[in-house]
């Protein structure tokens, strides 16, 4: 059964920008579901923000094995009830990959619990990606390094939690570093960020990057995506205790009451 892959796309500059429409004419979010179904493992769809529900309804991402989120000049828009589902359904398993602005995204920043902050400087500058985990399944055919030539900037300080492993750097032709590849886990889920994909350039066309899109929705991909007691919190009755007890003394809750949230 093919990973089950939800491409998510803010979709406002594809309308807005005449270079931006000039690269991605059907939408960024169109251009990563056709490089990620061109593998036979994954099948990809799209949802963009202008969709009921931005198009991520509680059916469809329980449907859901990988989501990829890109993200820019409206991220206030997205609703927060939508935000909560998502993060609910990483903790249950779902994997997720947050590309390039969408750093800034409700849902990162929900699931960092930090700002997410970065320097930036939009100057079309090369961009060379070294591979610093080579071993890791992300990396696979990637090679020492690939370079963009033209490119956003970001740079350190990244402020993110220690990420659980580091993937790849970015030199930046004006002297910035950046850490461009990051995973964690939260709950169940299996979280990958990539740096590259600035919307005024042609970065989601480029082969390498496509690569480490499809081997990123491989890895993130978790075969028991539906780990469900991770957000429940049950009042175990006295009867259903391992070994037997009495209760005794005063208690806030009845048998069976849900406690607070």
């Amino acid at each position: 059964m093919p990973i089950r892959t939800v491409v998510w796309g803010e979709n406002i500059h594809e309308h807005t920008n005449e270079v931006v429409r000039g690269i991605y004419p059907e939408g960024m979010h169109t251009t990563i579901a056709n490089a990620l179904n061109a593998d036979p493992e994954i099948e990809a769809t799209t949802a963009t923000l202008q969709e009921p529900e931005h198009g991520l309804s509680a059916e469809r991402l329980a449907a859901t094995d990988v989501l990829t989120w890109w993200g820019h000049k409206d991220h206030g828009s997205v609703s927060d009830a939508v935000v909560e589902r998502v993060a609910e359904r990483v903790w249950e398993g779902m994997g997720l990959l947050v590309l390039h602005s969408a750093h800034f995204s409700k849902i990162f920043k929900r699931l960092m619990g930090t700002p997410c902050a970065l320097k930036w400087r939009e100057a079309g500058e090369r961009e060379r990606i070294w591979t610093v985990n080579p071993g890791h399944p992300i990396a696979a055919g990637i090679g020492e390094h690939f370079e963009l030539e033209n490119e956003e900037m970001y740079g350190e300080f990244f402020s993110v939690p220690e990420p659980l492993e580091t993937v790849f750097i970015s030199w930046f032709q004006g002297g910035e570093v950046f850490r461009s590849g990051m995973t964690w886990r939260r709950g169940a889920g299996n979280i990958f960020y990539f740096r590259p994909g600035h919307e005024t350039y042609p970065t989601y066309h480029q082969d390498t990057v496509q690569k480490v899109l499809v081997n990123a929705v491989k890895w993130a991909y978790n075969p028991h995506a539906n780990f469900r007691q991770v957000t429940e919190a049950p009042n175990v009755p006295v009867e259903k205790a391992l070994e037997p007890i009495t209760e005794r003394g005063p208690k806030l809750h009845k048998a069976g009451e849900a406690g607070y949230r």
